[in-house]
This record gives structure tokens, sequence and C-alpha cells, in this order.
């Protein structure tokens, strides 16, 4: 691998991911204007309250979008309960228009500033020991600060922009459940402790074991670690002990699978850097589909709609259905490619390539129980016997579309508990 080839890359990719200096300043008076008008309300409502700009916004590592989002918590005083916050946050932000409330374990509201920038705001309470926190965002102040104290160098913060993006271009970034990634908090301590975008690449793409990092330190050892932390949150591949709260693994949410996909990636990237790495790739529906036909195989693309809240609930749930449904059609079929892909409001779609023709092992009775026996042989024309019981092998004649016609009338019940409301095929590629 050539250095001075990837540090050129890097640099083309950093110009291409650096806002504007027109948006950052939209963004900035946007920001000001917010803070100012909320502040006077608190005032006017004499709530113990303060406000704090959070996100990538406040850390300096925001990154060119279509559109800009920037967190803004209010952080409530001690004297008020847990469930009061929201309520109270409500009060504060009903002179705004553009009002959603996104309902979660607290509930938090977005707020439309203009076509391409939101502000998400939302209620903590003000803790000074971690232990006291009711939510994980109640931690977002220490994060903040820790990130702002620890990486002040610009070069450090580049590569946490271009770490951000290498993750986002390959689906491995966010903590959501339909994710299982890399959270952003989760990288910019990542960053930190490698030192660089390539050294963590290089370090994530030669772990044989489970990673166990603690930056600060609050440990002895390991097995500390292992002993001291909740078994619960030392299932991820990485353990990252969070500097500002020892008994949190800031990635508990990433998979073994997501993880071994990104591998994959570094590995790649290491072997052959490339400016597309950094860039979003379409899944090519219509080649998948030409592929599969070539080679005789039946190509499904499905859609399901859910009336759960958009976000990382309607996502969770779809993805959930994606994966019983594939478990369903693996009893039938031999599933050579597959595809889920949630549009981040209430539906997904997702793809099944699969060889037809698979067949199927139907257990029968004893050789001893007579009576079963006929009717299993009445049954099935073609049986064989494995140690004292019955079999049956059948091909399966049918094809994958109408076995998910057949299942979705069978099991409408089943749909409409895993919040499904509509599942219907999609043609268009």
């Amino acid at each position: 691998m050539q250095v001075k080839k990837v540090n050129d890359i890097l640099k083309q990719v950093l110009e291409k991911i650096e806002p504007p200096e027109e948006d950052m300043k939209i963004i900035n008076n946007s920001i000001k204007d917010f803070k100012e008008k909320v502040e006077e309300k608190i005032k006017k409502l004499r709530i113990d309250c303060e406000i704090f700009v959070g996100g990538s916004f406040a850390k300096g590592t925001m990154i060119k979008k279509d559109y800009y989002d920037a967190d803004i918590f209010l952080r409530f005083g001690k004297k008020y309960r847990d469930e009061e916050i929201s309520l109270l946050s409500k009060r504060i932000l009903e002179d705004f228009v553009n009002v959603s409330v996104i309902h979660g374990s607290r509930d938090y509201f977005k707020i439309m500033i203009s076509p391409d920038f939101f502000i998400e705001v939302v209620p903590v309470m003000k803790v000074k020991n971690p232990k006291e926190s009711k939510n994980i965002t109640d931690l977002s102040y220490s994060h903040v600060r820790y990130v702002k104290r620890k990486i002040k160098y610009e070069k450090v913060l580049d590569d946490v922009k271009i770490v951000k993006v290498f993750c986002y271009a390959n689906n491995c970034y966010g903590a959501e459940s339909y994710i299982r990634g890399f959270s952003g908090y989760g990288l910019e301590l990542l960053v930190y402790y490698y030192g660089s975008f390539l050294k963590f690449v290089k370090e994530i793409s030669k772990a044989k074991d489970k990673i166990i990092i603690d930056i600060e330190k609050h440990y002895k050892n390991k097995n500390e670690i292992l002993i001291d932390v909740n078994n619960s949150k030392l299932k991820s591949p990485i353990v990252l002990i969070d500097p500002t709260y020892k008994q949190r693994n800031a990635l508990a949410a990433l998979s073994d699978e997501t993880f071994e996909k990104f591998q994959k990636v570094c590995r790649k990237f290491l072997d052959n850097p490339s400016v597309k790495d950094f860039e979003v790739k379409k899944v090519d529906l219509k080649r998948i589909k030409e592929n599969a036909e070539k080679k005789n195989y039946e190509f499904v693309l499905l859609e399901a709609r859910t009336e759960k809240q958009e976000g990382d609930i309607a996502g969770s749930k779809l993805l959930k259905f994606y994966n019983h449904l594939g478990s369903e059609l693996e009893k039938f079929f031999d599933i050579k490619d597959k595809g889920f892909n949630y549009n981040g409001k209430k539906s997904a779609r997702f793809f099944f390539v699969v060889k037809k023709g698979k067949e199927i092992l139907f257990d029968g009775p004893s050789l001893k129980d007579k009576k079963n026996l006929l009717k299993f042989k009445k049954r099935h024309k073609k049986v064989f016997e494995r140690k004292g019981r019955i079999y049956a092998k059948k091909k399966i004649e049918m094809n994958a579309e109408d076995f998910v016609k057949k299942w979705r009338i069978k099991n409408k019940k089943r749909i409409k508990e895993m919040s499904v409301k509509d599942l219907k095929f999609n043609s268009c590629i």
C-alpha cells in the first residue's frame, strides 16, 4: 500500500465532505437565534433548565449533506421527575412552528428550520455522576465535553469526519437496532485512541479476537473489565469503555455481522484504496435480477409497511419481519442472495434470490406405530426408513412468489402481530 496514494485519496475525500462556509454560517446563525428564543422562554416560565448544543456541530465533525441536523439538549434540574421533562420541553417549544414529537423512552422533538435543516431537541436530566443517569441521553453532555477536550487537533477532527463517511458509505454507521453499527461517539473515541483513520482501519482489519479498549484506564486489566461490566454489554466484538462512565460499553450495539462486514471493507481499502470506498453504493437490483435469471434462480422483490414510528422503531420492526420471512423461505428454498433497505420512514424493500426445487424432509412415525405409519404412507408416495423411523422427501414444485402469496394469506395474524400493515410484491427496479 502506497501511503502517498492513500493520503491523496483522503485529501480528495475531505474536500468533498467539508460543508461549504455559507452552509455553516446559516446553521450557526439558526442555532444562535434558536438558543436565544428558547433561553428567553425558559426564563419566562421560570424553569430550572439550561440549553447546550451537542452532536457533530458542537464537536466540529459535521460533514456535507443534502440536509443538515443539529442536536440541542435541554438539561433539567434534579427537582423534576424523569417523566416531567418531556412535557416541560413541549411547553418551552410551544411557540415554535413545524414541531413534531418523536416518541421514545422520553419524547423528544424535531423542528424544521428550513427545507434542508432541522433541529432535534432532546430533554435530559442534569447529572454530575453518570450513575445518576436514567437515560443514555443524560450522558450526552459529558460525551460532548470529553470529545471537545480530547480532540483538539484539526488533523484528528478531519480523520473523524473521514471515518464517519467511510462507515456510512459501507452501511456500518449507526447504533440503531436495524443497523447495529458504529455510533458517532464510538467512532470519535476510536479515532482518538488509534490516532488516525489509517491506523484505525489497519488495526480493525487484522483483529481476530475481541478488542477491548479502556482509554482512561479505569480498570487495571482486561480481566477486571470482563468481571465488572454487565455481561450483556460485553457481547459486541469491540468493548470500548466509555471514558465518562466506566460501566458502559460505548459500542455495545455493534453486531458481529456488521463488524465482520466492516473488516472486509477495511481489508479491501488497504489492498486497493479508492475514493469510491467513501461513496454510498446503490444496490443494482436490475443487475441482481438479470444475474439470477441467467443462473435459473428466482428473484423476488417485496415491500413491507408498518404504522410504527419512523426511525429506530419502524426500522427494527421491518428488519425483524424480513429476517422472519427469510427463515420461512429457507425451509423450502436455497437462498443465494438477499438484501434489506429501510427508507427511514415507514416502509422497507427487500429482495431474495432463491434456487428452485429444494427437497424437504418430512419426519414420520416410529415403525412400531402401525396406525400412523399407514396414514403417513398414504400422504407420501416415496418413503424410506432410518433408525427405526420412517421419513419422506418431497421436491418443492411451487416458486418463491407463489410461496410468499400463500404464506401471506395463511399468516395474516402473525404478520399483524409483527406490526406489518402491508406486504406486497414490488416490480419497480
